[in-house]
């Protein structure tokens, strides 16, 4: 009796899962969150809730200063500062997750080959986690948003409620080059502690974000000028109380914006596909 005909089959790749293979790569990102649920869950109200209460009742009550002026005059602190404290936690998060997360997935638990095994491309694993990144920091953006309601932090424009999408531009705009930059990194020699401390740091203290950036000499202006958390603090204030700025200035906030996270989102996608390839 011979042996049966052996068939021979052809395994074709799956062009449909590489055709949305950002989306895959995004659930497996939340997947990997829901880990740390409640830690998300809990910074995304206790940070906000401990600096609006120190703010508003503790810091604000001792400042005879008026801080923020809007259409019909000076505005309490806490308004003054609601809207930069909710960019500055969109930008903490993009420290966090554009770091440490990049590097288990390229080294410490090397997800990112095994994606890459697949027909997901390099590029759309970086766009993957972008967009879980950005989703984790609208999440803390509408708490945060919230709570600023709670506190009375608003002003009457009607377009407050665009502080979370601008908290959002604000965290990409910084993060998405560090992404890059994490990205080209073999190991963790200490750069990530550095960017913590050399670069998050400096510019959550001198981007005008507890007060006016003019109030700072003016050899230090250029720090708030290079800095997304300046333009996301200063675009948010206008949406939140009106802060009296020109047009053009509204506008080179946009832009500035705009410009370090698409520049921020190509890069990280050539480093993705160089480092992958």
């Amino acid at each position: 009796m011979s042996a049966p005909a052996q068939t021979a089959t052809t395994v074709l790749p799956d062009r449909r899962a590489g055709a949305r293979g950002a989306l895959y790569v995004a659930e497996h990102q939340f997947r990997a969150m829901l880990n740390y649920r409640w830690t998300i869950v809990m910074v995304g109200l206790g940070s906000p809730l401990a600096y609006l209460l120190g703010i508003g009742l503790g810091l604000a009550t001792l400042l005879d200063a008026e801080v923020g002026q809007g259409p019909g005059g000076p505005v309490p602190y806490v308004v003054f500062v609601a809207p930069a404290l909710l960019a500055s936690a969109a930008v903490s998060v993009a420290t966090e997750e554009f770091t440490y997360t990049v590097m288990s997935g390229f080294k410490w638990r090397r997800v990112f080959w095994g994606i890459n095994a697949t027909p997901v491309e390099p590029g759309q694993i970086a766009s993957g986690l972008v967009l879980a990144v950005a989703a984790r920091m609208a999440f803390g953006g509408i708490l945060y948003y919230l709570l600023i309601l709670a506190f009375g932090a608003t002003g009457s424009t009607g377009l407050s409620w665009l502080l979370p999408l601008v908290g959002v531009l604000g965290g990409l705009a910084f993060g998405l080059p560090l992404l890059a930059y994490s990205a080209s990194l073999k190991d963790d020699a200490g750069q990530f502690a550095a960017v913590q401390r050399f670069v998050f740091t400096p510019l959550f203290l001198f981007s005008g974000t507890f007060y006016p950036l003019e109030t700072l000499p003016s050899a230090l202006h250029w720090i708030g000028w290079i800095s997304p958390l300046w333009h996301a603090s200063e675009l948010g204030r206008v949406l939140s109380y009106g802060a009296p700025k020109p047009g053009w200035l509204v506008a080179v906030h946009v832009l500035a914006l705009l410009a370090l996270a698409i520049g921020g989102w190509l890069l990280a996608r050539r480093v993705f596909t160089r480092r992958l390839r």
